[in-house]
């Protein structure tokens, strides 16, 4: 039990909040440990991501169906986003969060330091732009889009190097082949860095709790269930029948991803688990094809989480300055969510800048009232992290569904903690033996002793 990651995990996680109630100071000093793990699991995103995408993309035969996946993946995107924002819309305006909070409000614009800290955010707003967005997903140097980690400019080339492959056919298979050797070498590095995981959790939860306290929840606390609930229930009821449509149970499948929800959690980072999912996904059914294009893509373009916080915020923030909005206004609102969410993809404190230059469009509410939320972001923060997290593995499923790119064999076998990845799958597949219960580092070992 204790050499079980989940285990590790939790108990990081616990002794995080109790380190940063008893010991605030020492908690708070602990965002090293938390900015050490992450940026460990960076290093390995624009490699996996490279290598996953163009390995890809090399077998997936039809240009048409490379196209044909991803017009489905954005479009996909753009519904389930949009239907976020507006539960999230329809579900502030019902509970009133920003009621009561008026008193609030005001000493926090009276706050000097908070005042600098929004209007920071407010200038980083000013220069953000959906068309520079757009035009910055072509990298000027390959290398500096590897080296900055950018993912959609990664994303872009891996895409652009996976169809130059495709076309070469079978001589580009020596390539491909030392492509595939090199991806199994990341994902085993992934796995020994993953065992630092319980220590980037513990840190991550002892320098929020120490550094915020829990004592900051308290003024806006409505906003934070308010939140959750929302999230709550997009995941249970709105992700739930989609996969139900598709013939899927969502329990199996937050279970088969717990590892990754704990991990963000711990570390209130998506990112954290972006490489662990493309390799989920592929062991849960999906081909390695439609995991290596979405999960990337939806890191960019399908912030669940992060568009139902900004809609309640924004309608938060109007009724805790007492800014009536009109219908026309909330779908205005809309409107402009749906292109600002997307528009701070990868940038550091991105929550707070896309509401910070939705506020900017809109110019009904003043910019400055982002100040009110410092003290509660970085709670929230899990929250659009793990729904984020989620339902980027929910347009996987959906899409590998619809493509007929989803094995179910293999999908069984994940089901029963015997999950293999595609490559180590042997044809046919109702050949496969009953096997015990294996570790990671197991399957290989077996899946070739047993040829």
């Amino acid at each position: 039990m204790y050499s079980n990651l989940t285990v590790q995990v939790l108990t990081a996680i616990a002794l995080g909040v109790v380190v940063g109630a008893l010991f605030p100071s020492f908690g708070a000093a602990l965002k090293p440990v938390a900015d050490t793990f992450i940026s460990l699991i960076k290093m390995l995103i624009a490699p996996i991501i490279f290598l996953t995408v163009v390995l890809g993309i090399a077998g997936m035969g039809s240009l048409k169906k490379v196209g044909r996946v991803g017009g489905k993946a954005l479009l996909y995107f753009e519904i389930v986003t949009t239907l976020a924002i507006g539960i999230g819309i329809v579900v502030a305006n019902v509970t009133q969060p920003g009621a009561g909070v008026q008193a609030t409000a005001r000493a926090v614009l009276q706050d000097s330091k908070k005042a600098e800290e929004a209007a920071k955010f407010t200038s980083q707003a000013g220069d953000m732009n959906w068309v520079e967005f757009f035009t910055h997903i072509v990298p000027s140097n390959v290398v500096d889009a590897f080296a900055k980690g950018d993912i959609l400019q990664v994303l872009l080339f891996s895409v652009l190097f996976g169809l130059a492959l495709n076309q070469m056919g079978q001589a580009a298979q020596p390539l491909v082949k030392t492509f595939d050797r090199l991806s199994h070498a990341m994902f085993g590095v992934l796995a020994i860095v993953m065992k630092l995981a319980p220590l980037g959790a513990f840190g991550g939860m002892a320098f929020t709790i120490g550094k915020y306290g829990i004592a900051t929840l308290l003024p806006l606390g409505k906003l934070m269930l308010v939140v959750y609930a929302t999230m709550f229930l997009f995941i249970f009821v709105v992700l739930n029948l989609i996969l139900r449509y598709y013939k899927l149970r969502l329990g199996p499948y937050l279970r088969f991803i717990k590892e990754e929800i704990l991990l963000v959690l711990g570390t209130s980072s998506s990112e954290s688990a972006l490489p662990r999912m493309i390799d989920k996904l592929e062991r849960y059914g999906c081909s390695r094809s439609v995991a290596g294009l979405v999960i990337p893509t939806g890191y960019s373009f399908n912030l669940d989480g992060t568009s139902i916080y900004l809609s309640i915020a924004v309608i938060f923030l109007a009724q805790a300055f007492n800014i009536p909005l009109s219908v026309t206004q909330q779908l205005t609102l809309i409107a402009i969510l749906v292109v600002t969410s997307k528009g701070a993809a990868g940038v550091t404190g991105s929550g707070f800048i896309v509401l910070a230059s939705t506020l900017a469009a809109t110019k009904t509410i003043p910019v400055e009232s982002v100040a009110l939320l410092l003290g509660v972001d970085r709670f929230m923060s899990e929250a659009r992290a793990i729904t984020n997290v989620i339902g980027n593995g929910v347009a996987a499923l959906v899409i590998a569904k619809s493509e007929g790119e989803f094995d179910e064999a293999r999908h069984q076998l994940a089901l029963q903690g015997n999950s293999v990845p595609e490559e180590l799958l042997p044809e046919p597949v109702s050949m496969i033996p009953r096997v015990e219960k294996l570790t990671p580092n197991e399957v290989p070992v077996a899946v070739s002793a047993r040829h």
